[in-house]
């Protein structure tokens, strides 16, 4: 979340610029992704959410205490990393593992659970993997207006109830360029 990016990380901006070129440099994956006849650039994918969520290469609290590195990933108790010491240094290798992996859970949890979302256009395809990522699917799921408004593609509606919601406040900017982004298709 944009307000807690700025909040968790010491010293300027600046940093949140270097940690974001630390995580984008030597993306090792395919760019593309093919969905169901619908292209999607998981790079790009990967920069608005490194830009939305940070990227810390050692571990770190969140905004709510929860140990946490790379990009926005919650240390699990099945992760290596559980039960390490703040400050604990990650490497790149493992910030891409853990974002790929999570990046597909949250393509695992939309196809489980909005069956349409890949028919959008690539454009909302982006916003919704962004929006999920960020409030995991079973709060993504209590945007039921927004949710019956992208599939009956009223994106005005859409665009409305996005911003119709605590999330709204919370992520600020955020919220503003992906609505943006509907109200663009």
């Amino acid at each position: 979340m944009v307000r807690y990016l700025f909040r968790n990380r010491k010293g300027s901006s600046r940093n949140i610029i270097s940690w974001t070129s630390k995580c984008l440099n030597g993306w090792k994956h395919n760019s593309k992704n093919i969905i169901k006849g619908n292209t999607m650039d998981l790079k790009k994918l990967q920069e608005e959410l490194t830009f939305d969520e940070g990227c810390i290469d050692k571990i770190y609290l969140d905004h709510l205490g929860y140990p946490t590195f790379g990009i926005g990933h919650l240390i699990l108790e099945t992760d290596p990393e559980h039960g390490q010491e703040v400050d604990t240094p990650v490497s790149k290798e493992r910030i891409d593992e853990c974002f790929e992996n999570d990046i597909q859970n949250v393509f695992n949890d939309l196809d489980r659970n909005i069956s349409w979302w890949r028919d959008l256009p690539e454009d909302l395809v982006l916003v919704m993997a962004n929006m999920c990522f960020n409030l995991g699917i079973t709060r993504l799921l209590k945007f039921k207006n927004f949710l019956a408004a992208m599939e009956k593609e009223d994106w005005d509606k859409a665009a409305v109830e996005m911003l119709d919601s605590r999330w709204a406040i919370q992520v600020g900017p955020r919220a503003i360029r992906l609505k943006d982004r509907v109200l663009g298709v």
